[in-house]
């Protein structure tokens, strides 16, 4: 099987996922396709094959250049694939509060609606 490689194994070799098993996981949620075909953790990829892998709500396309079966330093793992990922716009950052920290105060709630843009009233 040289001519080809699984896509779980592919993916944790060039760095997308941190364990094997993460990509696995990844492929049976259907966060992975191949050649726009949902992809299991078994179906091989061929040099030259497009994956859009989700991770956190958006997509990563990569095009296969090399295929790799074992895990490799991340600039050998940057050479075994094309990235053709659009960029993403930046998103203003919104007042973001911790968890469990009660009700803001009204200075706190004052700081939040200026950021989102509203006029004091």
């Amino acid at each position: 099987m040289s001519g080809a490689a699984r896509v779980d194994s592919w993916l944790w070799a060039i760095r997308v996922y941190k364990t094997r098993s993460a990509a696995t996981t990844a492929c049976r949620a259907g966060h992975v396709r191949v050649n726009g075909d949902k992809a299991k953790a078994a179906q091989p990829v061929r040099i030259g094959d497009e994956l859009r892998i989700r991770i956190a709500g958006f997509d990563r396309i990569l095009i296969v250049r090399q295929l790799l079966v074992k895990r490799v330093g991340a600039p050998l793992a940057a050479l075994a694939y094309e990235d053709k990922t659009p960029a993403r716009e930046p998103q203003a950052m919104l007042g973001v509060r911790d968890r469990g920290a009660g009700r803001p105060t009204k200075r706190e709630r004052r700081d939040i609606d200026r950021l989102r843009g509203r006029a004091d009233e």
